[in-house]
């Protein structure tokens, strides 16, 4: 019965040292963001900007900015993309002068992951503002 208890209590303990350890942490992209911008509704600002895999799905992204001590998760939608680059990426749509991030690629897999458009840029889409798209490139 004593042995039961240490057992319990040291499975309890590295179970999730060992499910920390599955985890990627290699797969981020750290950039330096020149600009604030919207995903998930939430305005992140200008600065040093850290996103990685919260876990091992992939649908789920942590988003950091630490300059702000900001940190959030955000859902994306994982897709493969047949061209994709070689360095991580992040895609923006502008419109005006607000910023919205749409796409984040991580390293060098074809994986892409996309946010679900916010309700500040659909409304600004409704209203037929020109949207560009630009693509800022992070090195790991």
């Amino acid at each position: 019965m004593k042995y039961a208890k240490w057992m319990s209590a040291l499975m309890l303990l590295f179970v999730p040292i060992m499910a920390a350890a599955q985890l990627q942490p290699s797969e981020r992209i750290v950039t330096n963001v020149p600009f604030s911008f919207v995903v998930a509704n939430q305005v992140i600002p200008a600065g040093e900007c850290t996103i990685q895999s919260a876990g091992t799905q992939g649908s789920v992204l942590t988003l950091s900015n630490r300059d702000a001590k900001l940190n959030i998760f955000v859902r994306a939608s994982a897709g493969l993309q047949k061209n994709a680059p070689a360095v991580s990426s992040m895609v923006f749509h502008k419109y005006g002068n607000r910023y919205f991030l749409k796409g984040v690629k991580i390293g060098d897999s074809r994986e892409v992951y996309t946010f679900q458009e916010s309700k500040l840029e659909a409304e600004m889409r409704a209203q037929n503002a020109p949207v560009t798209e630009e693509i800022l490139l992070a090195a790991r």
